[in-house]
């Protein structure tokens, strides 16, 4: 029984469960189902790109203190983080991977580097 590629319509050769003919089109057929949700995850993953490099490139030494105004100068986004830490005493830690920050007094923040 001759089988037809899912994206072509092409003869398929080869396996019994194989369902396209190249890796062409196996690829083209994936990316129009996935289309709408890629633009999303490439938004978000952008964003979280961004924030990362800004607070790596103000944080250098592992642990520093910089401004509100600093941050959104340089585009950071503060809707955009990956997790979040609560210490004993309650304090908030709010991580773009292992780059964090923790809100201070006075539209400050503490940038902490997570060690692994």
């Amino acid at each position: 029984m001759d089988k037809a590629c899912l994206e072509c319509g092409e003869k398929i050769i080869g396996r019994a469960d194989k369902k396209f003919c190249s890796d062409h089109c196996r690829n083209s057929h994936n990316n129009k189902i996935n289309k709408d949700s890629k633009n999303l995850i490439r938004n978000i993953n952008n964003r979280l790109r961004k924030n990362y490099r800004i607070l790596e490139e103000l944080n250098r030494e592992g642990k520093t203190k910089t401004t509100k105004i600093r941050l959104l100068d340089k585009g950071f986004d503060f809707e955009y983080i990956t997790n979040t830490y609560i210490t004993q005493k309650g304090s908030i830690y709010y991580f773009v991977y292992d780059q964090g920050y923790l809100p201070l007094d006075n539209d400050f923040y503490m940038l902490v580097k997570r060690e692994r």
